[in-house]
């Protein structure tokens, strides 16, 4: 480790930046942030520059000073003034000499891209709120610094800076509470409980409500745990939401279905313990009832429960049941919303499901009910001018085709399946209605998939884009 890290508060204090070009403008925007006053040496300052720093000029946190007119002239008296220097102006000579008169003045200097000519370098940052964190390869990668932070950006909850402000409001009145050891027990279950999941999801009331009643008892809060309901879209990890990922890295006990895939649990923290609960068509591992019992006994028992669930949780996921009766229960929950295997499977397969003068809505609906057979309304279906997405109806698609036919949908109408949607073994078929279930018997379809009716649903065989241009130049006309 060459650079000893360090936070330096340059709070209203007066720093200098030399250059006028984008590099200084960015240098200049953390200097601001931090809270410093800033002058800014430089011969030529950008129109960017200029307009971005208009309003902070005017109120005097910002001002434009003469650079020396030769870098021969610039004395250590020059620099004495400020807090830091950061020197952008991309002249060789120059940065040179700022650099040693800096050193000549005892005054830290930065010389963007001259590790050599700098006493300290600034690091890759993620900030939230009052969090900072600083990522260093001592001046030798700044790329790599640059994908390690966007990383850590992905893992951090975006709220975690309110999760900061909240603790700070309360650490006064935690202290006068509670002794040393108490306390620190209290924050780590403020923090890693039901309060910091709250502060985290945007339940600001919530939180300071279940804060204000652990402090009247002097107690740390409720021990009872969490339950985490999480949708982790159709398969690829990479279309997880970052509350998802955040969610599945913070589990103590994790359940999980056959549609969430090994490449998504990989993203659970790897102490979580795991429990599969199967539930695919007519071969349920465990009832509902008995996941229902799995997630309260777990969150009784004071753990962070996350449940797992493909694509999003309140779209025939059966959340809401589970919701139900953990609410019923008195047991916090959350739901973490996902990319539902409509829209996943359909981009994947570059099927639009609404296209102006094709499609202008889109209905989604279930090919299995409660008992096998799904309620469903084939008469209103068979006459919307729209697309069609049917969930779980694989089993059934032959039934389905002949139930839309017999209620006025036309036999020629495009239909496509996409199966494991998202996934390297994609399979996209596309056909016609009345050849539905053939297709899907011939091609052996046996993953997860759904099934797209519709004129879109052309855009999945690409002879039919043409095909497809002319319906739309004929709807126009």
């Amino acid at each position: 480790m060459t650079y000893f890290p360090a936070f330096i508060n340059v709070s209203d204090r007066t720093c200098l930046v030399v250059g006028g070009g984008g590099k200084a403008l960015k240098k200049a925007r953390l200097l601001i942030n931090a809270g410093a006053r800033l002058d800014i040496a430089a011969a030529f300052v950008s129109p960017d520059m200029t307009a971005e720093l208009a309003d902070l000029v005017a109120e005097g946190r910002v001002r434009y000073v003469d650079q020396a007119t030769a870098a021969a002239d610039l004395a250590p008296a020059d620099l004495a003034p400020y807090e830091l220097i950061i020197v952008a102006t991309e002249e060789r000579s120059h940065d040179e000499a700022y650099a040693r008169a800096a050193r000549q003045a005892n005054r830290p200097v930065n010389v963007v891209d001259r590790p050599d000519l700098s006493t300290f370098i600034t690091p890759a940052i993620v900030t939230r709120g009052d969090v900072v964190i600083g990522i260093s390869t001592n001046g030798a990668s700044p790329v790599l610094a640059r994908l390690i932070r966007t990383r850590i950006e992905s893992v951090l909850p975006a709220r975690l800076g309110h999760l900061v402000a909240f603790c700070a409001r309360f650490r006064r009145a935690v202290k006068a509470k509670l002794g040393a050891h108490a306390r620190r027990a209290f924050w780590e279950q403020v923090i890693g409980g039901p309060v910091g999941a709250h502060i985290l999801a945007g339940r600001n009331q919530a939180a300071h409500k279940q804060m204000l009643e652990a402090l009247n008892r002097q107690t740390p809060p409720d021990t009872t745990g969490m339950v985490h309901i999480v949708g982790t879209g159709p398969g690829d990890p990479d279309l997880l939401t970052l509350r998802a990922l955040h969610v599945m890295q913070q589990a103590d006990v994790v359940l999980y279905d056959k549609l969430v895939g090994p490449g998504i649990l990989d993203y659970v923290r790897r102490d979580a313990d795991r429990i599969y609960v199967g539930k695919s068509r007519s071969n349920h591992f465990r009832t509902q009832t008995e996941i229902n019992h799995l997630l309260l006994h777990h969150a009784k028992a004071g753990r962070r429960v996350v449940r797992l669930k493909g694509g999003d949780p309140y779209i025939f996921g059966r959340g809401g049941e589970e919701i139900d009766f953990l609410r019923d229960h008195h047991i916090a929950t959350e739901v973490v919303p996902g990319v539902t295997a409509a829209t996943g499977c359909a981009a994947a397969a570059k099927i639009p499901l609404t296209h102006r003068n094709v499609a202008q809505a889109v209905t989604f609906v279930t090919g299995h009910g409660e008992n096998g057979e799904p309620d469903i309304d084939w008469r209103h279906l068979a006459q919307l001018d729209h697309t069609l997405v049917v969930y779980m109806g694989v089993a059934r698609a032959g039934q389905i085709s002949q139930q839309l036919m017999d209620h006025g949908m036309a036999a020629s109408t495009p239909v496509a399946v996409v199966e494991n949607g998202t996934l390297e073994q994609q399979k996209v078929i596309a056909g016609q209605l009345h050849e539905l279930g053939a297709l899907i018997a011939e091609r052996q379809v046996n993953g997860p998939a759904v099934l797209i009716i519709g004129e879109v649903a052309a855009y999945a065989n690409k002879d039919n884009v043409a095909e497809l241009a002319e319906l739309n130049d004929r709807r126009i006309a």
